[in-house]
């Protein structure tokens, strides 16, 4: 009896030293974690998340009505069509014809928006840890510059032909071609464009780049964006 006794000792002994040593285990990796900063594993996910968070937050904001259209990334006419539509205005059927072609064109911005998430997912997906560090102790706005060299291409050949179907869906194009053709008549006029596809295009992605910029500064400088532990983790990294 005494010796069952004793043998239930010795087993309390071993798990309550076994629980103690896995708790001092925990407390030593969590101050270890600490002194040293996240590991080359938690930077490459913690940037591949805010920027998963940055440039959702961007595509969503920018792909419904009136995300570029009523917004800071807005496209404008180029300066050579301002100069059309101010001497167009004045020939019947064109009254209105910047503000008609301006609303046309970032309804095919916004339309074409929601091409862009499925490409940069992709871009993120295949960053390397080494990039991953580099952009995080880079420029503030370093991972958005790799995005747009990696990515500009492909999203150039992916909103175009959205562009083209959402400007002809408004009939901007024409509407724009029949404008640019009366102009065109003008004696002594400059001739000008009667093509928007590529302005369009270029101007749609360039305030996209620019709204993700935004979204990388807002967590690099605002400890209240990083609305994960990891997140918290990583920048803090950078903060130093």
């Amino acid at each position: 009896m005494i010796k069952r006794i004793f043998s239930l000792f010795l087993f309390s002994l071993l798990v309550l030293n076994s629980n103690q040593a896995q708790g001092l285990k925990g407390l030593l990796n969590k101050a270890k974690s600490t002194v040293l900063g996240p590991s080359e594993d938690e930077v490459g996910l913690g940037l591949k998340e805010a920027l998963n968070k940055g440039v959702g937050e961007a595509v969503d904001f920018l792909s419904v009505e009136d995300g570029y259209f009523k917004s800071a990334y807005k496209i404008l006419l180029p300066e050579e069509a301002q100069k059309v539509t101010n001497k167009l205005k004045v020939v019947p059927g064109f009254a209105n014809v910047e503000e008609d072609l301006v609303e046309r064109l970032n309804r095919a911005a916004e339309d074409a928006a929601e091409k862009a998430k499925p490409i940069f997912v992709s871009a993120i997906k295949q960053m390397t840890f080494k990039d991953a560090m580099n952009l995080l102790l880079g420029e503030k706005d370093a991972a958005t510059r790799y995005l747009e060299k990696t990515t500009f291409q492909q999203l150039y050949d992916e909103f175009k032909p959205v562009i083209v179907t959402s400007l002809d869906k408004v009939n901007a194009r024409t509407y724009w071609k029949e404008a640019t053709t009366q102009y065109n008549k003008i004696p002594f006029a400059k001739k000008v464009n009667t093509e928007l596809d590529d302005y369009v295009t270029q101007r749609a992605l360039a305030g996209m780049f620019s709204l993700v910029e935004e979204k990388e500064k807002d967590i690099r400088e605002n400890p209240a964006a990083r609305t994960s532990d990891l997140l918290q983790k990583v920048f803090s990294k950078q903060d130093k």
